[in-house]
């Protein structure tokens, strides 16, 4: 958009005035700012107290379970032949104090119903320290 200035001739100009327009464009954008809702979307986090004991000097219990691709289950290295005998050792290791920790290592081609199986057995049984080791296996 070009504007002539001190043309010499008396011709009315035939240019659009965009000062209104751009005041009433400034007006709308502070209202729009003003009426926008303030953003009080928060996630809940349950940190832990902080506490100025120190961490404990001993190294928890290890319950290593691995799941296999053909569906069988390895507790600390010792075949379980089915998902009761998973049971009765969660019964087991729920009753000593403190709980050991769980680590669940599923192969790549196990099966969900199977994984899913041995972690509501643990949660039945009150096991509450559960966790996946190894899962680099299973980034692309």
């Amino acid at each position: 958009m070009s504007m002539s200035v001190g043309s010499g001739t008396d011709e009315p100009l035939c240019d659009v005035n965009t000062t209104p327009l751009i005041d009433v464009m400034l007006v709308m954008l502070v209202m729009l700012i003003i009426t926008l809702p303030i953003s009080t979307h928060a996630v809940k986090l349950d940190m832990p107290r902080p506490t100025d004991a120190p961490p404990p000097t001993t190294q928890p219990r290890v319950i290593s379970i691995e799941v296999d691709y053909d569906g069988s289950v390895i507790w600390n290295g010792t075949p379980v032949t089915g998902i009761a005998q998973v049971d009765s050792f969660f019964r087991q290791e729920a009753e000593l104090e403190p709980q050991a920790e769980i680590h669940i290592q599923p192969d790549r081609r196990a099966k969900y119903d199977v994984v899913a199986n041995v972690m509501a057995s643990a949660q039945r049984h009150k096991m509450v320290k559960i966790g996946f080791v190894n899962i680099s296996q299973f980034r692309e």
